[in-house]
């Protein structure tokens, strides 16, 4: 049996080289994509300004501080995903089995096109040059026989780059890479596991039983698995939903944050409601609001767990409401959408968060008590003055009307 052909495409610092190439006088430059504040954080970073320390998801403070001559450029989150259309476009011209992990990256099982259009390798060749050719922009890929050595390999020859991973060069290709390449390491985890001797993906593959327990406990094994190149997950076609909302106007105008928060925690949980009955958790959130004045303004943020939970939602929406200008501006309306969709079933992430796993369950045990006794019947003591559809009862503070979700 021929082995599976999985390529992973990241495109090179996507908003920011939008904005570069929109923009010639940016070309060559060091871009951050994000809000000017020093509360705000990077969307994206150019290559110029990573040459400096700053990155994406840095709060922009800190960004500007190790790369002071940066141009800041506020992000244009719909013409993103525009082009990001047309990306993916080119990825469906060689396999249905395209698997968008963001606007910027997917997975692709093109196995069983090699027939028509050559090997793996080849495809992502052709791949990266349609996409040069057609948006002026450039991607990196990683063409493996699993999505964890692709993914690996994308980030290896990084900016418009190429590494081809042969079955029979795995364990070789692996061996040694250090341990932070590998799922799931993060700065602290890689502290705990190098103390314990294990430097390289190679040192995982060889670890002990007793070492592996030490160092990731019950994920050991799953850990040694991939880290020996074993990854049977199948490259899973995107969704069609790209996105689950619910938004209120109201009909007077909002001055109080706290009421602001009580709308947003409706909102969240008509959100994790949908989330739940779809099987789906949230892998990003966007905020919305509308001033008085009907200007519209968004927020959003990438997790770094995906999440379906009402407190977990609610959780971040509030530190997306930091992000806007409520000193002297009243708000008409407030929306929450969860955005960057995945399946809810197990773990997205190797160490998941005990946290959120609490919060699934209750949310699961919520939704189950409301199927059985009657939507609306179930709510929260900071909600008693909103019914589920955002309508005030009597002594309620504002009144609302739904216009979405």
């Amino acid at each position: 049996m021929a082995a599976r052909q999985i390529v992973h495409v990241d495109m090179d610092a996507f908003y920011a080289s939008v904005e570069q190439r929109d923009d010639p006088s940016l070309r060559g430059k060091p871009v951050l994509v994000g809000g000017p504040s020093a509360r705000g954080v990077v969307a994206a970073a150019s290559y110029e300004a990573r040459k400096f320390g700053a990155r994406s998801a840095m709060p922009m403070g800190e960004a500007l501080r190790r790369c002071p001559h940066a141009v800041v450029v506020p992000g244009r989150h719909r013409h993103y995903t525009a082009v990001s259309e047309q990306v993916f476009a080119i990825f469906h011209r060689y396999t249905p089995l395209v698997e968008g992990l963001s606007l910027d990256e997917a997975f692709l099982d093109v196995t069983a096109s090699s027939t028509l259009f050559g090997d793996g390798a080849v495809i992502a060749e052709k791949i990266r040059a349609q996409i040069a050719a057609e948006t002026e922009l450039t991607a990196s890929a990683g063409v493996a026989p699993n999505k964890f050595v692709a993914k690996i390999a994308s980030d290896l020859n990084k900016p418009d780059g190429l590494v081809v991973v042969q079955a029979s060069e795995v364990a070789v290709f692996l061996d040694p890479l250090p341990i932070e390449r590998m799922w799931g390491v993060g700065p602290k985890t890689a502290m705990t596991v190098r103390a314990l001797g294990l430097e390289t993906i190679g040192d995982l593959a060889r670890a002990t039983p007793r070492v592996l327990d030490r160092a990731f406990g019950k994920h050991g094994p799953q850990m040694q698995g991939l880290a020996r190149g074993e990854d049977e997950r199948e490259v899973i076609p995107e969704r069609a939903a790209h996105s689950v909302g619910a938004e209120e106007t109201f009909e007077r105008d909002v001055g109080d944050r706290t009421v602001l928060e009580h709308h947003l925690l409706a909102q969240a949980r008509r959100v994790a409601s949908r989330l739940h009955a779809e099987g789906l958790a949230a892998g990003g959130l966007t905020v919305k609001v509308k001033y008085a004045d009907f200007t519209l303004m968004t927020r959003a943020m990438k997790l770094d767990e995906p999440i379906a939970d009402t407190d977990a939602l609610f959780g971040a929406a509030k530190e997306l409401l930091d992000r806007f200008d409520l000193s002297r501006k009243r708000v008409r309306l407030t929306g929450v959408s969860a955005t960057h969709l995945v399946s809810a079933e197990g773990p997205s992430v190797l160490f998941p968060d005990p946290k959120i796993l609490r919060g699934n369950k209750l949310e699961a045990a919520t939704q189950a008590l409301e199927g059985r006794f009657g939507r609306g019947k179930l709510t929260r003591a900071a909600l008693l003055d909103l019914d589920v559809r955002g309508e005030s009862q009597p002594g309620g503070r504002t009144r609302t009307k739904p216009s979405g979700g």
